[in-house]
C-alpha cells in the first residue's frame, strides 16, 4: 500500500506538467510561419476556398478556443488529422514511434556499455591512461554535433570503406520487412526467424546506434567515474582496502553504491534521446517519429509536431516514475 501512495503522489504533479508541455508547445508551434490552409490547398486556391478551409480546421477561432478544442480533442483520444498524410496522427506516431524507440533504446544500451566501463577504470586508476583518454573522450562527445559525427560515419564506412548499408531507411529495399509485432524490425525479424531481415536491419541500425551511442557516453562516462570515485574515496572502502580485501571486489561494492546517481543519468538520457535523435534520423532516412515531425514542422502541419512533443513528454515522464518506483524499492530512506 506504501509503494501506491507513493506512485500516487508522483502521479498528482504529472498531470500539471503535461498541461504545462501541451500548452508551451501549442503556443510554439502557432508561432511557426506560414498558414496551414494555403499550403494545403496550394497558391492556384481562391480566397473563399482558403477561408472555407480555415473555418472547416477552426484556424479562424481565437488562439484561446483552438488550445481548449485541441485539448478537449486529446481528452477523447483525438490528436488531430495531418494534411501530409490524411490519416490520423494517433495512428502515425504509432506505427513510426517503435521504429525512434528502436534507435534510442539499442544507443543507450552502447552508452551505457562505454560510459560505465570507461568510468569505472578510470576511477580506479584516475592518473593512468585510461583516465587521461576518458577525460579527453568525455569533453569530446558532449562537443561534437551528432550529425556531423553521423556524416563522418557515413563517409568512412560507407563511402570509403563499403562496410556499412546505404544510409537509407531500416532495411534493405530488396529484402522483405518481417510482419509488424512490435515496430521494432529486429525483435520482429527474431520472431518471425528470418535472419536475412534481422541482419539487414541490423546492419542498418549500426552507424546511427554508434551515432548517438558513442556521443551520449560522455555524461554517463563523467557521472559514474565522479561517482567511483566518491565511492572509493570513502570509508567503507578504505577499511575494505585495510581487511585486505581484493581490489576487484572493492571496486563492485564501490559500484553497486555509485548506481543511483548513474541509473539518473541514465534515465534523463533516454527521455533525452527520443528528441535528441531526430537530427540523426534524418541522416539516416530513418522514418521515425522524430523525422515525421520535422516534416511537419517545414510543411507547417501542427499536429504531427504536437503529437511528438506529447508523446516524447508522456515517454519520458513514464521512465521517471519508473526510476523514481525503483527507487522506493532499493531504498529504504525514501520508504520510511
Amino acid at each position: 500500500m506504501r509503494i501506491l501512495s507513493y506512485l500516487g503522489q508522483r502521479l498528482v504533479f504529472v498531470i500539471p506538467q503535461l498541461l504545462g508541455i501541451v500548452l508551451v508547445s501549442f503556443l510554439l508551434v502557432k508561432s511557426i510561419p506560414g498558414d496551414p490552409a494555403v499550403l494545403m490547398l496550394g497558391p492556384t486556391a481562391t480566397p473563399s476556398a482558403i477561408a472555407a478551409l480555415r473555418q472547416q480546421l477552426g484556424l479562424d477561432q481565437p488562439l484561446y478556443m483552438q488550445f481548449l478544442i485541441y485539448v478537449r480533442n486529446l481528452l477523447h483520444g483525438d490528436l488531430g488529422t495531418s494534411w501530409q498524410t490524411t490519416r490520423p496522427v494517433l495512428e502515425d506516431l504509432l506505427q513510426r514511434f517503435p521504429a525512434t524507440l528502436e534507435l534510442v533504446t539499442f544507443s543507450l544500451l552502447l552508452a551505457v556499455i562505454v560510459g560505465v566501463t570507461l568510468g569505472v577504470y578510470a576511477a580506479r586508476k584516475p592518473d593512468g591512461l585510461v583516465a587521461r583518454v576518458s577525460d579527453l573522450y568525455g569533453l569530446s562527445a558532449g562537443a561534437l554535433p551528432d550529425f556531423w559525427f553521423a556524416l563522418v560515419l557515413i563517409f568512412i564506412f560507407y563511402t570509403v570503406l563499403g562496410w556499412a548499408p546505404a544510409p537509407l531507411g531500416r532495411i534493405d529495399m530488396i529484402v522483405i520487412p518481417p510482419v509488424p509485432v512490435t515496430g521494432a524490425l529486429t525483435i520482429d525479424a527474431l520472431l518471425a526467424g528470418d535472419l536475412e531481415a534481422f541482419s539487414s536491419a541490423c546492419s542498418h541500425l549500426a552507424l546511427p546506434v554508434l551515432t548517438l551511442g558513442l556521443l551520449n557516453a560522455g555524461p554517463i562516462l563523467k557521472m559514474t567515474q565522479a561517482t567511483m570515485e566518491k565511492m572509493l574515496e570513502s570509508d567503507f572502502s578504505r577499511y575494505e582496502v585495510l581487511c585486505g580485501v581484493p581490489q576487484n571486489l572493492v571496486a563492485r561494492h564501490a559500484l553497486r553504491n555509485a548506481l543511483p546517481s548513474i541509473v539518473t543519468i541514465i534515465s534523463v538520457l533516454y527521455g533525452f534521446l527520443i528528441g535528441g535523435a531526430v537530427l540523426v534520423e534524418i541522416v539516416f532516412s530513418w522514418g521515425g517519429a522524430g523525422q515525421y515531425a520535422v516534416q511537419g514542422v517545414l510543411n507547417s502541419d501542427i499536429y504531427p509536431v504536437l503529437g511528438f512533443v506529447l508523446f516524447s513528454a508522456v515517454f519520458s515522464l513514464i521512465v521517471y516514475i519508473v526510476v523514481d518506483l525503483i527507487y522506493f524499492l532499493l531504498d529504504p530512506r525514501i520508504s520510511n
